[in-house]
């Protein structure tokens, strides 16, 4: 069954061209949604802006769904993935520790640190100080990693836990979401933690996340300023 999940982004400029319609997204990692193979299910969920993976899902499904759904998708790589992936199958290159902004809502994504299996939380470290740096001051982001930030949704068990590094990151840059897979969900009480500032939701399976734009407190959308938008960026 494919969850659901409602957000609201304090930035109403994305939503200005959009008549304040909010941007639907599909995030998914882990496990294949057998809900999503049936073409009633799909159309259930209408339509899609874009899709987000947080890993450890074949290039096969992923292919399937952006085809499926008509819509571009941004991954992460996870501990089960390996580089490169089937070069017959159409999927693009994923994030290692980059920054997507030629969407309608900008994602930071952050693969599997060092060489799978293996777990490397200094590597970890080092992607957070990447992206810090070049986010920070830029306005909100999704951001979208194979493990959770440390005590958020991540397991007890050592291999499963979460980054300390990313639970940094978290704090600098105050995400309205961040998105990860990797902890089954059966050893989590729940798979949305709210902190007060960011919803961080472990994915696995699937989700569908419909993101709002803020009110005037009267219930209406904000207007948006009317500033010039960043050039469209992609780093890996």
């Amino acid at each position: 069954m494919t969850r659901r999940l409602s957000v609201t982004w304090p930035d109403p400029a994305p939503f200005a061209p959009r008549d304040g319609r909010p941007i639907r997204i599909l995030a998914a990692s882990d496990e294949p949604d057998p809900a999503l193979e049936h073409q009633q299910n799909r159309d259930r969920l209408g339509e899609l802006d874009f899709l987000i993976s947080c890993g450890d899902l074949g290039s096969d499904w992923l292919s399937f769904l952006g085809d499926a759904f008509h819509a571009p998708i941004v991954r992460v790589l996870g501990n089960h993935d390996v580089r490169p992936d089937e070069p017959a199958i159409a999927v693009p290159e994923p994030l290692l520790a980059g920054i997507e902004r030629g969407l309608p809502l900008p994602v930071v994504g952050l693969s599997w640190p060092g060489k799978p299996p293996k777990r490397d939380p200094a590597r970890g470290w080092a992607q957070a100080l990447r992206i810090a740096p070049r986010q920070l001051g830029r306005g909100p982001a999704i951001v979208a990693s194979h493990v959770a930030p440390a005590g958020l949704g991540d397991s007890r068990d050592p291999y499963h836990r979460g980054f300390a590094a990313y639970r940094w990151l978290l704090g600098r840059l105050r995400p309205p979401l961040w998105l990860h897979g990797h902890t089954n969900m059966a050893s989590i009480a729940d798979w949305r933690i709210d902190t007060g500032r960011s919803i961080v939701a472990n994915v696995t399976g699937s989700i569908l996340v419909e993101v709002h734009p803020p009110t005037d407190g009267a219930g209406g959308p904000k207007r948006a300023r009317r500033d010039v938008p960043d050039a469209a960026e992609r780093r890996g």
